[in-house]
């Protein structure tokens, strides 16, 4: 529907933009005042959210058109895929706010802290609801330096200065990748509003074969601004010293700031699944940003750093699931892993006192071999099996069917135990009940993003071609081959070669080290230390 009342949809960002901008006398109730502000907003920007998300159902996709010169402005689009990320950057925004009012609370800066957050919050809406590709690339920016404001707000901790920088030339390369692909677009389709890039791509596909060197170099453009965005290896260092930062700054991360690479891909899918060479640059660097984050995480020791190397390995899933064409799981995994990790961050403070709680020890003893062995191959049916229940199996969907085998192989440890040395029937009945319970849910979950989004973006391709066979064969069987391995460490974890290669990984083979000493060499960090400013207990509680 196209309609200049498209524009009142921009309020909800705009009101978050005003809390920042609105004139404050600093006094000790100021921060009551910009908190109040800030609720405030937060609660219209969802509002508006829910409202858009009803008007998309009701009347289809909404757009502006371009307020500007030859195709160069500003302008509003919002479907299926828009309204869903604007529904949810509001919600989790909003609880973020809300959190921090409380978490701050004491901090003398706290109404600046506000501001910072709302800022990068509304640059964050703005980013997902534009209808133009220069408004897109505007707002990606501010996002970038919103959050830098946040990664810096206790500037005289050497670790967050550090972490901050690493981001920053991340985001600048980002920022020239996402700036090049918007001239080349332009040549392309002589215009960057998204109606027209959208059937401009449209047409090329219809077309045939053919496709021309300006979309591959725009492809491939899109797809290096995203992967800088979203942590990618080996660029991900800056995400597991976050907790540099206040609490609330990690949880923000989740609305669609670390993931907006993986949404820049989804709302250009349809000009990025044009180019092969894209989707598997994409499949390639996610693949192993996946592996690599997961295997790091499992020997950390810190919640928050073990968090973050999670994100990590989630937005290499989510890359690897639009490098194999699977875009509407990927944005299911978007949605899912946001609430998710929010939430965890936001608890991160109670996880010991639950993991303590719901400990129990082992019914066996010593994890034997053959029992896990039998475990994995056993997930690995499971996951094939229904995959093809459901129309995902690896050659059909590879991307759905990757994602959903690696999903079951992390109930291993419960179906080991289920088979241990004094196994059962009832309990290994219910164990495999609940791996096939899950393994419905999350195929059935898969089927219906497909159909829901099925405007939005587009349909999950087959394989084509042997390379992409090996990737999804790699991916699976790694993942299959590290959990075999986790069940059997525990037991020889005291040999000399299993604490050589506990110390490489759980230092994440010294690859953010490496990084530290470049950016060190290249911008070398001033601070100076300010203890008014940062209260040694609030950043890290």
């Amino acid at each position: 529907m196209f309609s200049p009342l498209v524009w009142l949809i921009a309020l909800g960002p705009l009101a978050l933009v005003a809390v920042a901008y609105i004139p404050t006398p600093r006094s000790r109730s100021s921060a009551a005042r910009v908190n109040r502000r800030a609720m405030s907003a937060g609660f219209f920007s969802l509002a508006v959210a829910l409202a858009t998300a009803v008007c998309v159902v009701v009347f289809g996709s909404l757009r502006t058109g371009t307020f500007g010169i030859e195709g160069i402005g500003l302008g509003l689009y919002l479907d299926s895929l828009s309204s869903a990320m604007f529904c949810l950057v509001s919600f989790i925004g909003l609880i973020v706010l809300a959190y921090s009012r409380n978490y701050m609370d004491g901090d003398p800066r706290q109404d600046r802290f506000t501001q910072y957050l709302s800022l990068t919050l509304a640059a964050v809406l703005l980013f997902i609801v534009s209808g133009n590709l220069l408004q897109l690339t505007l707002a990606w920016i501010a996002t970038s330096l919103g959050l830098h404001k946040l990664l810096l707000f206790y500037a005289d901790r050497p670790a967050a200065a550090i972490a901050a920088r690493k981001k920053f030339i991340a985001s600048r390369l980002g920022d020239l990748c996402l700036t090049g692909a918007m001239i080349f677009l332009y040549k392309t389709f002589g215009s960057l509003d998204y109606s027209v890039v959208f059937s401009g791509a449209g047409t090329i596909r219809a077309a045939g074969d053919f496709v021309p060197e300006t979309i591959h170099v725009v492809a491939i453009l899109l797809v290096f601004a995203a992967l800088l965005k979203s942590a990618q290896f080996p660029t991900h260092g800056w995400l597991s010293e976050v907790m540099e930062t206040p609490t609330p700054v990690s949880a923000l991360l989740h609305a669609g700031i670390i993931n907006a690479g993986g949404f820049l891909i989804l709302r250009f899918s349809s000009v990025v699944s044009l180019s092969l060479p894209s989707l598997e640059t994409l499949a390639i660097v996610g693949g192993f940003t996946a592996l690599f984050g997961s295997v790091v995480m499992l020997t950390q020791t810190s919640i928050k750093v073990t968090l973050a190397y999670s994100t990590i390995a989630q937005m290499g899933f989510m890359m690897l699931e639009c490098g194999l064409a699977a875009f509407p799981a990927a944005l299911l995994h978007i949605i899912a892993h946001s609430l998710y990790k929010a939430h965890a961050f936001l608890s991160s403070g109670s996880v010991i006192d639950i993991a303590r709680a719901s400990w129990t020890p082992s019914p066996g003893g010593k994890p034997h071999p053959a029992r896990q062995l039998f475990a994995v191959t056993g997930i690995l049916i499971v996951a094939l099996v229904l995959g093809r229940l459901f129309g995902a199996s690896p050659t059909e969907q590879p991307g759905v069917f990757a994602l959903g085998a690696v999903l079951l192989l992390g109930l291993i440890h419960l179906v080991s135990s289920g088979i241990d040395e004094r196994p059962n029937v009832y309990v290994v009945g219910r164990t495999l009940l609940s791996a096939g319970t899950v393994g419905i849910a999350y195929f059935g979950l898969q089927l219906m993003m497909e159909r829901v989004f099925a405007g939005s973006l587009p349909a999950t391709q087959m394989l084509h071609g042997p390379f992409a066979v090996t990737i999804v064969s790699i991916v699976v069987v790694s993942f299959a081959v590290v959990t075999f391995l986790q069940g059997l460490v525990p037991g020889d974890g005291g040999t000399p070669r299993w604490q050589t290669l506990y110390a490489l990984v759980s230092n994440g083979f010294y690859v953010n080290t490496f990084a530290n000493r470049l950016v060190l060499r290249l911008w070398p960090p001033h601070v100076t230390a300010s203890p008014a400013t940062a209260p040694p207990n609030v950043g890290n509680r």
